[in-house]
């Protein structure tokens, strides 16, 4: 069960494997774009060319896909970056539902553990297999693979890191389950652990546009790492000339601004950077509003500051 690229690589490795896959479950149909032409989910167009059965529920309780779920008899449920399963869903196989997740859990429950992990500045992130239960991403632990996160690495950058080593991690997990050789691990035992986690586990919640906008009052530091965080999608983004300014990637320059925050220095060729509370922003990959995504050269030779 899965919908976007992430979900993609679980599902090639399963097969690669030579795990039986007996359906494909992913989001309906939609129509988007200017022209709203209709759009499949990547895992659909990848059972499609594996000559896999796909099924693609609008609800997830309709009586007509639950009796399709159980004619399939599937002994296991994986589930990547796909929707919140109702327990008449994830209870129904013998072995379970397995849920893979892009955070170290328990830290980083919710829909963007990615973004949420750059923009908190943290200098590793992970998978995690766990079996599902009714609240969201809080089942046993089964395993984990961690991944470091360099200093200027984007979300988009880690996504693609940690996508791997997801499905490579989906496999030993689908394996292990086979064989009956794993271990269950709560999460609440892992928060008391003596000396493993003093404090509250991290969220991360579904970020929106309003999460976006760049506050120049913030350090230097954490302004950039919410914009590596948000790159490629959704993008920090802030008014600049009365245009909205999408910033994918950047550069932190510690020091005395002399500026107010949101005020900007330019030498109208090489360079744009905006001052923050202790130092400056320098933009190098930007789209303004109506325009292509651009590097800062050609931005500023098209655009009279």
């Amino acid at each position: 069960m899965g919908t976007p690229e992430f979900a993609v690589a679980s599902l090639d490795a399963l097969i690669n494997s030579g795990a039986e896959i007996v359906a494909v479950v992913t989001a309906p149909d939609k129509p988007s774009g200017r022209g709203q032409k209709v759009n499949e989910s990547a895992v659909k167009k990848y059972a499609a060319l594996h000559g896999l059965r796909t099924l693609q529920p609008v609800k997830l309780k309709d009586p007509l896909f639950l009796d399709d779920l159980r004619t399939l008899k599937a002994d296991l449920q994986v589930v990547v970056a796909f929707r919140m399963l109702p327990e008449v869903v994830w209870n129904m196989p013998p072995k379970g539902t397995i849920n893979l997740h892009a955070s170290l859990l328990p830290d980083y429950r919710g829909a963007a553990p990615i973004n949420w992990a750059i923009i908190n500045g943290e200098e590793k992130s992970g998978v995690s297999t766990f079996f599902l239960q009714q609240e969201i991403d809080t089942g046993n632990i089964l395993f984990q693979d961690t991944v470091a996160i360099s200093e200027d690495e984007t979300a988009g950058e880690l996504h693609d890191k940690l996508m791997v080593a997801g499905a490579s991690l989906l496999v030993k997990t689908v394996k292990a389950i086979d064989e009956g050789n794993y271990e269950e691990v709560s999460q609440e035992e892992i928060i008391n652990r003596e000396g493993a986690l003093s404090r509250q586990a991290k969220h991360a919640p579904k970020i929106f546009k309003e999460d976006c906008v760049i506050n120049w009052d913030q350090p230097a530091k954490q302004v950039f790492n919410m914009i590596r965080g948000l790159s490629p999608y959704p993008a920090a983004y802030t008014l600049f000339k009365d245009k909205t300014l999408k910033i994918f990637k950047a550069t932190a320059e510690p020091g005395i601004p002399g500026l107010a925050p949101g005020e900007y220095l330019s030498d109208s060729r090489t360079f744009l950077k905006f001052a923050c509370k202790d130092g400056f922003i320098a933009v190098t990959d930007i789209q303004i509003e109506g325009k292509k995504r651009m590097g800062i050269d050609e931005f500023l030779r098209g655009f009279r500051l």
